[in-house]
């Protein structure tokens, strides 16, 4: 079974968190889908990843950009095709609730939520219960004070 990351947002926004993540994933050698709720949701990430930091740069695109299997970093949404792995990706990233579909190659998930929103925490942790039920690895991230991750579970 796949190993499965919750992390709880919790002091800062997911446009400025998720940069910092999908960097540590790059420089460890991996590709990345992330899958978030809506295209729209997907599109307003898109941009966010372009100017989170002027000192660097993160390769990604997304369906209007074409060439998926280029794309170090992959980003979708949830209507598109779940079971579709469009770059190879083996780290699958989920916001905004999106129930991950488990694909052949992937080997971690790392769903992330917003841990201020109590409706966003209590769907979080149903979707904790049912990866536990499935034997699936789960651990839980939450963000500390300063930005960084702490390992809870």
């Amino acid at each position: 079974m796949a190993e499965v990351g919750f992390y709880q947002l919790r002091t800062s926004a997911l446009e400025s968190a998720l940069p910092r993540l999908l960097q540590k994933v790059l420089e460890a050698g991996h590709r990345v889908r992330v899958v978030g709720a809506s295209e729209a949701r997907m599109e307003a990430l898109n941009a966010a990843l372009w100017t989170y930091d002027a000192a660097s740069f993160l390769p990604h695109g997304g369906p209007r950009d074409g060439d998926a299997a280029r794309q170090p970093i992959y980003l979708t949404s949830e209507s598109a095709d779940a079971a579709a792995n469009e770059n190879g990706a083996d780290v699958v990233v989920t916001i905004d609730g999106v129930e991950p579909v488990f694909l052949d190659g992937v080997a971690r998930y790392l769903d992330i939520f917003d841990g201020t929103d109590e409706t966003a925490l209590g769907a979080a942790r149903q979707r904790w219960k049912r990866r536990q039920a499935e034997a699936h690895s789960v651990t839980y991230w939450r963000q500390g004070e300063g930005g960084g991750w702490e390992k809870l579970g």
